[in-house]
């Protein structure tokens, strides 16, 4: 026989209750402002991140070429020029390094290649519209004598980021390169009288 249940007006049982597998519009709010939060602090530190990179950069290549040439000089027993150019394989009559740099030899010592064969280097500088390069008001250009030793005064240059001095390249009367970084902060002028 067939049982019938006591009462038919009694409720089935019920489901344990499951918690939804979405979120919120609170719990989404909230995670969004954390990490509005983190980028908004992570951006001030990737942009100087990335100002240090090009920067270092520069200065890395800078040195690279004073020590091409330096040892260019010596291996071929030449007076080597390395200056700053237009691209257009003369030397420019200013202090701006921004553009190409060169490297020749000068054995007749007028500072500017004469023959396509005298060039070593024509190289590009790095591009950046926030990068600039200058030298020391009244030095140009600098040359390495045979003995690898540079003649004249050093040669500072100024990398300049944002129009603020970041980094230093120096070459001594030895020939000897070094980087530094400003200790303080110091606006980029072309020409500076204090250098």
């Amino acid at each position: 026989m067939a049982r019938m249940p006591a009462s038919v007006d009694q409720p089935a049982p019920s489901l344990p209750h499951r918690r939804s597998l979405g979120v919120t519009l609170i719990e989404m709010i909230v995670a969004m402002s954390v990490i509005a939060i983190l980028a908004a602090l992570a951006v001030p530190s990737f942009r100087a991140l990335s100002k240090r990179n090009r920067v270092d950069t520069t200065l890395h290549l800078l040195t690279s070429h004073f020590a091409s040439a330096r040892i260019a000089a010596i291996t071929h027993n030449v007076p080597v020029v390395i200056c700053p150019s237009r691209g257009d394989g003369a030397c420019r009559q200013d202090s701006d390094w921004s553009d190409h740099w060169l490297t020749f030899r000068d054995p007749d010592g007028n500072r500017q290649p004469d023959e396509t064969i005298d060039l070593y280097r024509n190289d590009p500088a790095p591009r950046s519209p926030r990068l600039r390069i200058y030298s020391t008001a009244g030095r140009r250009e600098l040359r390495y004598l045979p003995t690898g030793y540079s003649s004249g005064s050093n040669l500072t240059l100024r990398v300049c980021y944002d129009g603020e001095v970041s980094g230093l390249v120096v070459v001594n009367n030895a020939g000897r390169v070094r980087t530094a970084r400003p200790t303080q902060s110091e606006p980029c002028s072309e020409a500076p009288d204090s250098l």
